[in-house]
This record gives C-alpha cells, structure tokens and sequence, in this order.
C-alpha cells in the first residue's frame, strides 16, 4: 500500500514539475514574442511654428448696416420705383406720395409770411407801440416755422436711398393710403447687426400723430457682420478687436474679421445654457458672401509665434527631470529638457533641442493575430476557454484550462 501510494505521489510530482516547465516556456515567449510587437519605436522633429488658442463661436452672416426707410407724411403712395433686390445709391429715390396738397400747404405758408412781413413793416413806420411791433415779430416768426415745415413735408413726400446698398423688402404699392410717420423724416435708420439693432431716428416735421409702417428695407452690400454667440465660460477671455477665422457655409476659403462688440446680457441656448452675443465685423468684401448664411468663428484669443516644439510623445519624466531620446549617430540619447506650454500633440521646448533635431517616440501597438478560441483582439486577454496569445502562440488551453 505504502508503495502504491508513493508512486501515486511521484505521479504528481511528474505532473506539476512538467506544468511549471509548460508556463515557464510560455512566459518565455511572452516576453520575447509579445514584447517585440507591443512596443515600436519611431521618430519626430523638433521644428518651430505658430500656434493659436481660440475660442468657438457659432452664428449667422448679416448686413453691417440696416435702414428701415418710411414717409413722413401722409398720403396716397403715388410711384414706387424699386423692388426687392435691387441695387440703388445713395439718394436714390424709391417712392413718392402725393404732392398736390403739401404743394397748396407751401403755398399758403409763404403767403402768410408774405403778409405777417409787410404788416410787421408798415407798422414800424407808423410808429406803432412796442407791443404791436412785438405782436408782428412773433407773427412773422410764426409764418417761418409754417414754411420751413410746409417745404421738409414736400421734401419728405419722397422716399429715397440713405445709402448705397440693396433693397431688402418693399412694403408698399402704388395706391396705398399712408398715415404720417411722427417718429421719423423719411427714415428710421438701424445700423450694425440684427441681432443687437441701434435704431436712430430725427425730428418730424409731420402734421400726423398715427405713425406709418416700414416702407423699404435697404441693407448694405459692401460691409458685413456675424451674429454669434459665444458659452458664458468664454466671456472673460474674448475681448473686442481680437481677430476671429469664419468658416461660411457655401464658401471654400476661410474669411476673416475681428471682434466689434460683446454683449453683456446673457441669453438662453436652445438647451437651457447662458450665452452671449458677439458681433463680429467681417474684414474685407469676400466674393459670394451673403447674408443669412451659417457662419462658425474660431476667435483668437492667443498666438504665440515661432515656438519651438517637440512631439509632445517624445517627452519622458524622471523625478523632477523631463528628458526625451534624441537621436545622435543613430542611436537615441538621454537629453535634459525645459518645456512650456503643452499645444495638443506638441509641446513648447524652451532649451535642450534645437530645431531640427530628431527624437524618438514611443508607440504602443496590439500585437497580431488571433487569440485563443474567441478570436479577437490578440493581446494578453483571451476569450472563453483560451489562454489569449496571437496567432502562433502557446495552445489555447496552456493558461486557461481550454476545454
């Protein structure tokens, strides 16, 4: 029984010695074959360049400048010589109403100045009292004001051009009855970008209180802006005169403008988020630009030119060193660094390389093949029932007990 037993034990004892000996080669393998394809090698340049730190924005292409033009009398609209689309200039004239009564109006009013004129001298030579002479004064200055406001009412019967530019929208049609404009002289100009209006608007002269709608829109075409908005995070750092990159739909080069103003009066993102508005004046007048179109603006907050920089890869620490392996005679070379400013992949080098010079870097890549019986993925891990190596590894079953 005792020796049953004992060469039962050595059984075992051959078994286990034959395991260790099975792991030990596979480990072997594993550190020779696995190594080789875990880690490769290759090289970078150390090269300068100038790099950017912007700040994103989204919006829409608009006119710089808008007028919003309309009578400032009353009458019936009797001539309306543009539509939309059209190009006019500056003093064009758009529309006109009806003349005929603000022509009598003129002309009573100069009568009635003719006759306060000669009363007011024959009364100072026949020597009348100081208080008739100053009751004719303020006769005559009366019929004044009633001409000056009888002629810019006749003025004002024509609509014309503030500027040169393009007509937006017409609203109006020969025949229509207008209402006077008491908020206006023909125009109610509104100049920068709709998305944050400046409307202006001068004295009447008009004998009406019920105001008249917008007749004529007129937008500029040799200046435009871009309403954007930028996340409430970025109002510190953008700043008006910084120089932004706008991508337009529908136009393959990049344009260019800066930054004219930032409000400070947030607004709500269609998902709940605080914004504020940006304008951003278009430099130039870019071929095919037009407004309403989807603008995105990459606004530079910061630019630091001729940097030198290495593959941010390259860069090793050891305690409070950093050091890369630059390549000499080719073979690598442990070099002491200083670095800066880390810019995605690259990172500024303040002293220890030169540019042009070549450095290695690290990669680490799967190793090949398939693994064990699931198939995928070839690294340490295997699948169900595998020990995991790649193709041409230990069989499936050395390390997971394979079925």
């Amino acid at each position: 029984m005792r020796k049953r037993l004992s060469r039962v034990s050595r059984r075992w004892w051959v078994i286990a010695l034959a395991v260790v000996v099975l792991v030990g080669a596979s480990g072997a393998w594993l550190l020779t074959r696995g190594g080789d394809d875990a880690v490769q090698t290759t090289t970078g340049t150390v090269s300068s360049g100038t790099f950017k730190t912007t700040v994103s924005a989204s919006g829409t292409v608009a006119a710089a400048k808008q007028d919003d033009l309309s009578f400032g009398v009353g009458g019936t609209v009797t001539s309306v010589k543009v539509k939309a689309g059209d190009k006019v200039t500056k003093g064009q004239v758009l529309a006109t109403v009806g003349k005929s009564s603000l022509s009598a109006s003129l002309t009573a009013a100069r009568s009635s100045l003719t006759a306060a004129s000669s009363q007011l001298g024959d009364d100072t030579d026949a020597d009348a009292s100081d208080t008739q002479l100053a009751a004719d004064r303020a006769s005559v200055a009366s019929a004044e004001s009633a001409v000056d406001t009888a002629e810019a009412d006749l003025k004002a019967a024509t609509l014309r051009a503030t500027m040169a530019g393009t007509v937006a929208a017409v609203d109006l049609s020969v025949g229509d009855e207008l209402a006077g404009n008491s908020g206006s002289s023909g125009s109610s100009g509104s100049s920068g970008s709709s998305g944050s209006a400046q409307t202006s608007t001068t004295s009447t002269t008009s004998s009406t209180s019920t105001a008249a709608s917008d007749a004529i829109t007129l937008v500029s075409t040799k200046a435009y802006v871009v309403d954007a908005t930028i996340a409430s995070s970025d109002l510190e750092t953008v700043k008006k005169g910084m120089q932004a990159e706008l991508t337009v739909t529908g136009l393959d080069d990049t344009v260019y403008g800066t930054v004219s103003s930032i409000g400070l009066v947030a607004e709500t993102s269609s998902s709940g988020a605080a914004e504020f508005p940006v304008t951003i004046a278009v430099t130039g007048t870019p071929k095919d630009l037009y407004a309403g179109s989807s603008a995105t603006a990459s606004i530079i907050v910061n630019q630091a030119t001729d940097v030198l920089t290495v593959p941010t890869q390259a860069l090793h620490t050891s305690g409070d060193t950093t050091y890369v392996n630059k390549i000499v005679d080719g073979k690598p070379v442990k070099t002491t660094v200083v670095i800066g400013t880390a810019y995605g992949f690259n990172t500024e080098v303040k002293s220890g390389l030169k540019s042009g010079d070549t450095v290695e870097i690290a990669a680490f890549t799967r190793p090949s093949g398939t693994s064990g019986t699931s198939g995928t993925g070839g690294g340490l891990t295997g699948g169900a029932g595998g020990g995991g190596f790649g193709q041409g590894g230990p069989p499936s079953g050395a390390f997971g007990g394979g079925q």
